[in-house]
């Protein structure tokens, strides 16, 4: 299949860290819950609705994706992957390549730091990563473009960062 895939990487909104709980099992914060629903209406609002979503269990990324879905036209299956909590570069592009070829839009649920290492793995450390090289803030999201098939995914190019801060809507 030919044409443009598009990746969107997603750090999972504020969490809390008022219980003792595990880390694994941290809900989100106040500003969390405020936060994820933005970045579903902007996915919404710039056409980068996934059709498939790999995300990880932590509970704070679970319940960003459910929050941010709420907000697009219609909830793209979810596919929960424990290899996404704490993923570093490799297992988000394992996650990446078992996506089937039809899809042309996936998004990964993660943590940082992977999110910004993978992000910056396909970027590179331009002038339009600057923003991804400081910090990639909590309920952030990085859309990147490829040619390439899932299967063989090697580049792709940062076209959009969304930040809650910078979007009132």
């Amino acid at each position: 299949m030919d044409g443009t895939r598009w990746l969107i990487v997603v750090r999972h909104a504020k969490s809390d860290w008022s219980d003792d709980l595990p880390d694994h099992e941290r809900p989100l914060a106040p500003r969390g819950l405020r936060d994820a629903p933005r970045l579903g209406r902007w996915l919404a609002e710039e056409g980068h609705v996934p059709e498939l979503v790999v995300c990880s269990t932590a509970r704070r990324t679970r319940e960003t994706w459910a929050r941010v879905s709420d907000e697009l036209p219609a909830p793209p299956p979810v596919e929960y992957d424990d290899d996404l909590y704490g993923a570093d570069v490799p297992e988000f592009l394992n996650a990446a390549r078992r996506t089937p070829p039809g899809v042309t839009t996936l998004a990964l649920v993660s943590h940082e730091p992977g999110v910004s290492d993978l992000t910056l793995h396909f970027a590179g450390h331009g002038e339009d990563t600057r923003q991804v090289q400081t910090k990639f803030p909590t309920g952030a999201a990085a859309v990147l473009a490829t040619t390439d098939s899932w299967d063989d995914l090697r580049t792709a190019r940062l076209v959009a960062f969304f930040q809650p801060r910078d979007f009132a809507g």
